[in-house]
């Protein structure tokens, strides 16, 4: 999962990243295919030199050879700035994903008497409203993949292809969803979800079934495995001390 989403990072980009294996995956572009890329935090530290997987963004880990130490007011200002903000692509995960990409992390049932509460937005509605693209980090499994979700916590495509620009929103929205099983896309004419590609054993019908809606499997790739060069990075230089890896 976290070199999938390291491949999705392009060259140059500033990511903006959160506890996890989206750090390792931030981590492992920067090593591997996009040297020039800018990690940071919404604690403030931009462009570290992370010669460590920090275990969250307040871990110290973050902070060794950054740009700037700054706030979250900064890291946010940095974030929706009109000329950085066109490059930037945020990496989010949550509890529940619908077939448009937009995603609860607030509650489980209903508002007045949910059945869980999780810690809610953090950043990512700000990171899913404002920035150029987003990478969401999901596990496959039906109870996340829904077609109405109990809380609409992040904006995704919304309602369909219009529909962040009639909310007023920026040009932005998911861009991919990496899951253990595979990795999917949005179609540009309808915003919705669709299977772009399935990991090593996987087949497109294994994925259906941990979904509780249909997408399109027709575009299903096999994604290409993990090289020996890319695993020793993850392994070796990003992660060596199995902080976040099994």
């Amino acid at each position: 999962m976290a070199l999938a989403a390291a491949r999705e990072i392009r060259d140059g980009e500033i990511v903006f990243c959160g506890t996890g294996i989206s750090m390792l995956a931030a981590m492992a572009a920067k090593h591997i295919s996009a040297p020039r890329s800018v990690v940071f935090f919404e604690t403030g530290a931009i462009d570290a030199r992370l010669e460590e997987v920090p275990m969250a963004v307040a871990d110290s880990r973050v902070m060794p050879g950054a740009a700037m130490h700054g706030s979250l007011a900064d890291a946010f200002g940095f974030m929706q700035n009109r000329f950085s903000g066109r490059k930037v692509v945020g990496i989010l995960g949550a509890a529940q994903i619908d077939p448009y990409g937009n995603l609860n992390s607030t509650l489980i049932g209903d508002h007045t008497d949910p059945k869980v509460r999780f810690s809610g937005s953090g950043g990512a509605c700000d990171v899913g409203s404002f920035v150029h693209r987003t990478i969401v980090f999901m596990k496959q499994e039906k109870r996340k993949f829904v077609p109405k979700l109990d809380y609409l916590t992040c904006p995704g495509w919304l309602d369909g292809p219009r529909g962040r620009m009639e909310a007023g929103l920026g040009s932005g929205g998911p861009a991919a969803v990496v899951t253990d099983m595979g990795v999917f896309r949005f179609d540009e004419s309808t915003g919705r979800m669709y299977l772009a590609g399935c990991f090593e054993k996987v087949s497109a019908r294994d994925v259906l079934a941990a979904m509780g809606f249909s997408v399109d499997v027709t575009r299903a790739r096999d994604v290409a495995p993990p090289t020996d060069l890319e695993l020793s990075i993850l392994r070796q230089r990003c992660d060596p001390q199995r902080l976040i890896l099994d």
